[in-house]
């Protein structure tokens, strides 16, 4: 059993860490958070301590350490501009990380982790759910069959935001890093890991509310599309009630994942305290995509 730290527990995410290390077998020891309603976590761990700063949890750490008690793992789920900070916390205090995506903003501080890395002994994993997805194996596999050599993709992900979250850390580009980084890096990092590496990287919007562009891969021409507005929404989602639409066609043909997306973190867990997870060198590539795509 490997004792867990949380940092963020308040977060729409969070909740799938926590039941993460539940059904693993492992046990959240403490979390922490700014914010200081945390109900869900009694139906998980209710003994758990837990801490309103980082001051407290830098300390919890240290005397778990001075007990022979260490906390193997700190998981990641505070916004996105403070996951370096929190990196640096967990590694420094002897500890392994869980990071949500995406790792960092700014790709040019991963030789920066890579040095904490090497200082403490300990390894940063990050989550990218959707290369453990059955159907995204199922077409990296058949694309690494194939005769082709080149693929026409189209992304769409258009996942419609209330007012509220202009208001809130996701909607302010300095924390979130912006639309590409908020919800497009999941497809951008699944698209380099099927296709291969960037060649070329058109954008031709990019606004607080949607982005697109074409991107050239070694493999495929890819037109992708963002949007947080309802109003982009096809017919197919409205009529059924849907704010969530999620569709990439390779070749014409449709690749239907919809389901399962948000039941991977178990399977991310598992793989991560196998020795399998997902380090600094696997998302070098999409983290400098999207710092492009910011920055146009």
């Amino acid at each position: 059993m490997k004792r867990f730290a949380l940092i963020g527990a308040a977060g729409f995410v969070a909740e799938r860490h926590i039941k993460a290390i539940k059904e693993t077998g492992n046990e959240l020891v403490c979390a922490m958070d700014t914010f200081d309603v945390m109900g869900r976590m009694d139906s998980y761990f209710p003994e758990a301590e837990f801490f309103t700063s980082e001051e407290e949890l830098v300390q919890f750490l240290q005397q778990s350490n001075e007990n022979g008690k260490p906390v193997d793992y700190v998981s990641v789920c505070s916004p996105n501009d403070l996951h370096i900070k929190h990196i640096e916390l967990a590694l420094k205090n002897g500890c392994n990380v869980i990071c949500e995506k995406p790792l960092v903003i700014d790709p040019t501080r991963l030789e920066k982790i890579k040095e904490w890395e090497a200082e403490s002994g300990k390894r940063v994993n990050t989550v990218l759910q959707l290369r453990y997805h059955p159907t995204i194996l199922k077409l990296k596999e058949e694309i690494e069959q194939s005769d082709k050599d080149f693929f026409d993709v189209d992304l769409k992900y258009i996942t419609s935001r209330g007012k509220w979250y202009f208001k809130s850390w996701k909607g302010d580009v300095e924390k979130s890093g912006g639309i590409a980084a908020n919800i497009g890096i999941h497809f951008f990092d699944m698209l380099i890991w099927i296709f291969g590496k960037v060649q070329k990287n058109n954008v031709s919007v990019y606004e607080a509310t949607k982005a697109s562009g074409e991107l050239i891969l070694e493999k495929a021409k890819v037109n992708w599309f963002l949007s947080l507005d309802a109003n982009d929404l096809p017919e197919v989602a409205t009529k059924s009630g849907k704010r969530t639409y999620r569709s990439v066609k390779v070749a014409g043909k449709e690749i239907e994942f919809s389901d399962g997306f948000t039941d991977l973190h178990t399977v991310t867990y598992q793989q991560i305290l196998a020795g399998n997870g997902f380090g600094v060198e696997d998302v070098w590539e999409s983290l400098d995509l999207i710092a492009f795509v910011r920055k146009v």
